[in-house]
């Protein structure tokens, strides 16, 4: 009875440890912020402090599971490469414009009022190295288009090769 109780408390231990193991590897990822600029055609200059994704497990954390954010912030996706991209909305309860951007930050397409918790596939149109992610809306109200630049330290990084 007593050895089968040790096996018992040995086997819960253990499971124990493989828990907290398996919580601290999965935990909600760390995010670097910087601030970022988009210049928009007619030479205004927008302001943004947005989270930088340049990692596998950044990117595909993203913005899920948040339940809010202020509408000067976003987040930016790396992808590393210039490449097509696919995002969704799985597990994103904030309504978001996504907005594709080249290797030297111009604004090649935008996905306005994406549909949260959705995991229809929202295609770059072509090859991008970045996406950058603001609340819904905001794109129309600040009259952000395509041609539009993106200036931020992580852009100014792809540009000059790294």
């Amino acid at each position: 009875m007593i050895r089968a109780s040790r096996t018992l408390l040995k086997g819960a231990i253990l499971a124990l440890f493989c828990f907290l193991g398996l919580a601290l590897t999965t935990s909600a990822a760390e995010f670097r912020t910087e601030g970022l600029e988009i210049v928009r055609h007619d030479g205004r200059a927008l302001d943004f402090i947005v989270e930088v994704a340049t990692d596998e497990g950044q990117r595909e954390q993203g913005l899920m599971n948040r339940q809010s954010m202020k509408s000067d912030r976003g987040m930016l996706f790396d992808f590393s490469t210039d490449k097509p991209v696919y995002m969704w909305m799985k597990n994103t309860y904030l309504p978001l414009d996504m907005l594709f951007i080249d290797r030297d930050g111009k604004i090649t397409y935008i996905k306005r009022n994406t549909l949260p918790l959705s995991e229809d596939i929202i295609a770059s149109q072509g090859p991008v190295r970045f996406v950058l992610e603001i609340n819904a809306g905001v794109s129309d109200t600040l009259g952000i288009k395509i041609g539009d630049t993106v200036k931020s330290m992580q852009v100014a990084r792809a540009k000059s090769g790294g």
